[in-house]
């Protein structure tokens, strides 16, 4: 069996030009592909850096829409990205019409989160690592493994 070398995420954006500046030009993700097609078809291929997939059951979804949202519900499928500074980012991606959900706010795992809906029907999640690696890795339940 092949070990999984990238994680893409597909989203349709009904307004392909906004998503595009919004996640290329505001956050920052790094364009490493675009094609055109016939019938105005076209794709942007952003970095995101390293990718993870986090399953959560119905229960832990709960809590971290508690922790990070007052209790919000968010969709089934969130995007999670990690930034250098979440509160300055935030402010970035809110003024660029992106409605905030939960302003930044530390959660008990130790990093600064806020919420947005974003572009292409995502809501976001943007944070911050408040600690070090060697920091987080003395709690219970975080590890780091070799990548």
């Amino acid at each position: 069996m092949t070990a999984v070398k990238q994680l893409r995420l597909v989203v349709e954006a009904e307004d392909y030009e906004t998503a595009l500046h919004f996640y290329r030009d505001v956050l920052g993700l790094t364009e490493s592909a675009a094609f055109e097609g016939d019938g105005d078809a076209r794709v942007a291929i952003l970095e995101a850096g390293r990718a993870t997939l986090e399953l959560v059951n119905p229960a832990q979804k709960r809590m971290i829409d508690e922790v990070e949202a007052d209790g919000q519900p968010s969709p089934r499928i969130r995007v999670a990205f990690e930034v250098d500074d979440a509160a300055a980012v935030t402010k970035q991606l809110s003024n660029v019409g992106a409605p905030l959900v939960s302003a930044p706010r530390e959660t008990p795992w130790h990093s600064l989160n806020s919420r947005l809906n974003a572009p292409a029907g995502l809501q976001v999640t943007v944070f911050q690592e408040l600690e070090q690696p060697a920091q987080r890795d003395e709690h219970d339940g975080f590890f780091r493994p070799e990548w």
